[in-house]
């Protein structure tokens, strides 16, 4: 069973990318968006966000990595897909299910959903301007509105020559809701289209990757708030691995911290814990009290060193 981790605009950034594929199993990789909007873009902005392409484009634990694009320029994304798979991408993935606001109010992400004649031709100027044994791939929701719209948006995904699709079985007024989760309808996406079919959303354990394979018959899972909740998700759910222990969750804080700090991001570093804290702490009671302890500084070195006593007292 492939097990890829999905893109979080702003959360998944190389770093932690490192971090998540040195635990895991990953077979792919999904950065988060390039945005497209009227000319190429220059190499810098590619390996800034993928430094990976730097070295083959895959992790330092060799997981591939696949650059992902969003914009509604059929030819602005076709030239910048080319640009990204002459740098090395493995693939290229088209964005069409990003729900936030200041994306959908330019015409971008999920606001595509609306206007399935327009995906058709920035999938069919990808699909022609790159070599046809790369794959292109797409990512969308099932629809603005009304999930009945993805069965016209994946086809004219599949009829524009898309590799394969994966779908976030929620609409974009559906958020992240739990309770708007659809996974029927990726079923019945599989009875209707050829394509290889991702399943995403609401796969939190070992148990939810297989009702959602059971369910919706995909061909692979993608896994992206989990990840953040239980670093070893990818492992959880592709060989039943038990959830990581606290105590190494700790060490992964620590290990984090390093790469934060010594990388490009480190002025960040305080916002970035914390915004981890709070992904883990829906896993673990215990990073819900150390998010209440650091949440007051501002600075990194603080933070590191109440991690780091933490760690010597679990000792």
């Amino acid at each position: 069973m492939r097990v890829i981790l999905g893109p979080m605009e702003g959360v998944l950034d190389h770093l932690m990318r490192e971090i998540l594929t040195n635990l895991n199993d990953y077979d792919l990789c999904v950065t988060e968006f390039v945005r497209v909007v009227d000319r190429l873009l220059p190499e810098h902005v590619f390996t800034r966000l993928c430094p990976e392409l730097l070295h083959g484009c895959t992790t330092r634990s060799g997981t591939p990595v696949r650059l992902q694009l969003l914009g509604q320029d059929p030819n602005w994304m076709a030239e910048n897909a080319v640009r990204a798979v002459e740098l090395g991408s493995h693939g290229m993935d088209i964005n069409f299910g990003c729900p936030a606001k200041m994306v959908n109010k330019s015409k971008g992400g999920a606001a595509l959903l609306q206007h399935p004649e327009l995906i058709y031709q920035i999938v069919k100027s990808c699909r022609d301007a790159i070599p046809k044994d790369i794959t292109v791939s797409a990512k969308i929701r099932l629809g603005w509105e009304d999930p009945q719209d993805c069965f016209e948006i994946v086809d004219a995904i599949e009829q524009a020559g898309a590799t394969e699709l994966t779908v976030h079985a929620r609409t974009k007024m559906g958020g992240y809701k739990a309770s708007e989760i659809k996974w029927e309808y990726i079923e019945q996406i599989k009875q209707r289209c050829q394509l290889p079919i991702i399943a995403n959303g609401e796969i939190w354990n070992y148990q939810d990757g297989q009702d959602c394979l059971t369910q919706t018959k995909a061909d692979a899972l993608m896994v992206c708030r989990g990840a953040f909740n239980v670093p070893n998700l990818g492992n959880v759910v592709k060989h039943n691995q038990a959830v990581m222990a606290w105590e190494k969750v700790v060490d992964l804080m620590l290990d984090y911290s390093m790469y934060e700090i010594e990388g490009d991001k480190g002025l960040y570093y305080p916002n970035r814990i914390k915004q981890w804290l709070a992904y883990l702490r829906q896993e673990y009671a215990q990073a819900d009290d150390l998010f209440r302890n650091i949440r007051r500084f501002n600075k990194a070195e603080p933070i590191i060193d109440y991690i780091q006593a933490l760690k010597d007292q679990i000792k």
